[in-house]
């Protein structure tokens, strides 16, 4: 199969385990700390940047606006800028970040209900362990 052709087809539904995948990079930038973290704190609405740093407790200043960046560039997020003095950048979830940023919530709400058992020594029993399967 020619290179065109296989990058045709994973273009089409990309192939998060073959390499040059773009589909790859993407994965690696929505499911960051930071990614997910951004996704899901601009669910609930827009959101100015000095907001969502504060929301987002610990990102620096930098890798919030790099952060914003890569999303926005895989039309994620919308960055506006209203014409007000003083001036500021609002940012709100595209249709694809709302579906991404649902999917992403899911996974934040699940390692956040089940912690303790992901934090437990080897042995130890948790409640999941004693819940039917």
């Amino acid at each position: 199969m020619s290179e065109r052709l296989r990058m045709a087809d994973m273009l089409a539904r990309g192939d998060v385990f073959a390499p040059d995948c773009p589909a790859r990079t993407i994965l690696r930038q929505v499911t960051s700390s930071w990614g997910l973290l951004v996704l899901v704190a601009l669910q609930p609405g827009t959101l100015r940047f000095s907001a969502l740093r504060r929301r987002i407790s610990g990102i620096s200043e930098r890798m919030l606006a790099q952060t914003l960046q890569q999303l926005e560039s895989y039309r994620l997020v919308t960055r506006h800028s209203p014409p007000v003095v003083p001036p500021h950048v609002e940012y709100s979830l595209t249709p694809l970040g709302i579906e991404t940023a649902r999917r992403a919530e899911d996974l934040v709400e699940w390692i956040q209900t089940h912690l303790v058992d992901m934090l437990a020594g080897p042995g130890e029993v948790t409640d999941l362990d004693r819940a039917p399967r």
